[in-house]
């Protein structure tokens, strides 16, 4: 009988490892997928790591077509009204021959998922996990359809919200920002050639990331009540908002389809496995938007779970001996990223003049140290460091 692995949560986090698990191993995945996801009008920063676990599992030519390379980063720093925005710091290269990273629509992604699940013929539940029991042996699970399933191990990738987590017993550090992110799809005149352009403002970040043709998607961090008059606004008052906040220097902005807002918390979870439960993507861990790093910090969790599941099926172990492991792989690498982020909007979103000078000195310092920025490119890459095989682009 083939050892068992139930996840809870169908988005991408909990499909990815499912596609992992089901690909890489003889283990048996159980995927509880819940309620459908609505409309996501988002796209994601794919990192070079990423591109190769997509690539390792069949996943990537399914999404290349739709997927734009970006080429440059460009970090801008000045207060609203300014006319002139000089770079202050601008990273440039490719990683081992590839972009760095590659914005990717979100529901590309999913979908490409899903048809993956299928053609791996995973067992999918369209069920929520509401309840689980464990002893010595394995996870009795209850779904919202009624039936009692069993597995070896339970992977919660269940979201922000994780039931299973509050029925871990698993508590959380949280922190609620001032600010709300606004999120969307902006139609421009002239050609992005791949230049992705992150403008530090008093309220908060405004990046302008490079989407197919002459298309940008906008992930703005500002004043909840201003981000919620944007996305009420007239499309074109919307798209002169934009404009103002980005400048013209892609030409005339014009929305394409809804801009969409929501508030910004971070949270980290206290632990990131309680008996045969583990934790993976926003369940274990959500950060602030600044550098696009929610989906590839996910893309980790599922690249060091599966490897240690795996490795412990082969071993013939226990896979609950897998998750202690993991938790020591994933949590200082998370933590870290969570409190630079955190670090990084406090010292930005600020209207002090002396702040803004400092930043402007200490990002040009940066600026001018060559290898300083290779090794920034390689850490945005996904690529640095002791990473798992799937991140690496290698079987497991």
């Amino acid at each position: 009988m083939k050892r068992t692995i139930a996840i809870a949560g169908g988005a991408v986090v909990g499909r990815t490892l499912a596609v992992a698990l089901a690909s890489q191993s003889h283990l048996k995945v159980r995927l509880f997928t819940g309620p459908q996801p609505g409309a996501d009008s988002r796209a994601s920063a794919l990192a070079a790591a990423g591109r190769r676990l997509y690539g390792r599992l069949g996943v990537w030519p399914m999404v290349a077509n739709l997927a734009e390379p970006i080429r440059e980063m460009r970090i801008t720093d000045s207060a609203a009204d300014d006319v002139i925005r000089p770079d202050l710091l601008h990273f440039a290269g490719d990683v081992e021959g590839n972009p760095f990273a590659h914005m990717v629509p979100n529901e590309a992604l999913y979908e490409a998922l899903v048809a993956r699940c299928e053609a791996l013929d995973i067992e999918t539940i369209p069920a929520s996990v509401t309840f689980y029991t464990e002893d010595e042996r394995g996870v009795s699970i209850e779904a919202s359809d009624g039936g009692s399933y069993g597995a070896e191990i339970l992977v919660a990738a269940d979201g922000r919200r994780s039931k299973i987590r509050q029925i871990s017993g698993i508590g959380v550090v949280e922190r609620t920002y001032e600010q709300s992110g606004i999120v969307g799809t902006v139609v421009h005149e002239e050609p992005h050639h791949g230049v992705a352009t992150q403008h530090f403002l008093p309220n908060g970040p405004f990046a302008m990331l490079p989407l197919t043709g002459n298309r940008s998607s906008i992930v703005w961090t500002e004043r909840p009540a201003f981000a919620r008059e944007l996305v009420d606004m007239d499309p074109l008052l919307a798209g002169l908002e934009i404009e103002r906040a980005f400048g013209l220097s892609l030409g005339r902005l014009m929305v394409e389809g809804e801009l969409q807002c929501y508030p910004l918390t971070a949270m980290l979870a206290r632990g990131w496995f309680a008996g045969r439960v583990a934790l993976a993507g926003d369940a274990a861990h959500v950060i602030h938007p600044l550098a696009g790093q929610g989906l590839n910090l996910g893309l980790r969790d599922v690249a060091a779970l599966a490897e240690g599941l795996v490795e412990s099926a082969r071993n013939g172990e226990d896979l609950a001996l897998a998750l202690p492991r993991y938790e020591s792989q994933r949590r200082g690498d998370t933590t870290q990223m969570a409190l630079v982020m955190d670090g990084l909007n406090t010292i930005f979103s600020t209207r002090s003049s002396l702040a803004r000078a400092v930043r402007s000195v200490g990002l040009g310092l940066v600026d001018k140290r060559t290898r300083l920025k290779g090794l920034f490119i390689r850490e945005a890459a996904g690529v640095e460091g002791d990473i798992p095989r799937l991140l690496r682009g290698e079987a497991i």
